[in-house]
């Protein structure tokens, strides 16, 4: 490690990017997986194990949302 840094052409917050930007990874477990790429797969062109997943989430929201209230 060097003694001293220039940092003259320093740009602060260059690199930074909130909390709510960042793209958390969520790993599924295998079963899930291979139930979905097995099942859906062949069933749609546009496939998107993204898209999916994030719809039924949405949907257990709004079942969540009604149970509750």
């Amino acid at each position: 490690m060097k003694k001293e840094y220039d940092f003259t052409d320093a740009e602060q917050g260059k690199f930074y990017r909130p909390i709510e930007e960042l793209d958390i990874p969520i790993y599924l477990d295998k079963e899930i997986k291979s139930f979905f790429m097995k099942n859906i797969h062949n069933k749609t062109s546009d496939f998107s194990l993204n898209k999916i997943i994030n719809s039924l989430i949405k949907q257990d929201i709004e079942i969540s949302k009604k149970l509750v209230y």
